[in-house]
């Protein structure tokens, strides 16, 4: 058999073994301070660029948590105006007068420009299960949760790298911005 005439395996893999391509991704964690980060013109060349990218990445990360801590903020209120939302009386039903007088509660006044009115009540809803579909809610909540997700994808792409002072400025941002506004989230939404 001829080994002349086919390509040399030896030098190919002596010089790929060498040095990686960018294309191969790292299975370990490694310290260096020109990992790009997001694309190739985001690369830090001296110390104090990887630690400006680092701050950055700990600023990101306490924002998610901000994020995640309004989002509960804004459920409560929309759930809030969902319950105390006013119905209207159709005809042929009972109107909400007559419904608070049959049941034993106290009785509920409002008082109006014209004063006291004794035979109009309040109501809330007193449920809390899946709430109708409206546009004020929906479309700023999807846009709110496209805005989230998009943050923490960037967080997981810095996480990626497997480059450390990426992943601990990850993890000390989280730390950070959940000992600030944690109380506000749920556990549910984690």
């Amino acid at each position: 058999m001829d080994m002349s005439s086919m390509p040399s395996s030896s030098s190919s893999s002596s010089t790929s073994a060498a040095a990686p391509s960018m294309s191969a991704m790292n299975s370990v964690l490694y310290t260096s301070i020109s990992t790009p980060l997001y694309s190739s013109t985001w690369m830090p060349t001296t110390a104090g660029a990887y630690a400006g990218t680092c701050i950055f990445l700990i600023l990101l990360a306490a924002i998610s948590r901000l994020l995640f801590a309004g989002k509960h903020i804004l459920e409560h209120r929309w759930m809030d105006k969902e319950l105390n939302r006013r119905y209207v009386v159709v005809h042929g039903r009972p109107s909400v007068v007559e419904a608070a007088k049959a049941e034993e509660a106290k009785n509920a006044t409002l008082i109006t420009e014209r004063g006291v009115e004794e035979s109009v009540r309040v109501v809330r809803k007193r449920t809390r299960g899946v709430t109708p579909w409206r546009l004020s809610v929906d479309a700023p909540r999807a846009a709110y949760v496209t805005v989230m997700v998009g943050v923490v994808y960037l967080l997981m792409l810095a996480v990626m790298t497997m480059n450390v002072g990426y992943f601990l400025s990850v993890l000390a941002g989280c730390f950070l911005g959940e000992l600030a506004v944690g109380r506000y989230t749920q556990l549910a939404e984690h």
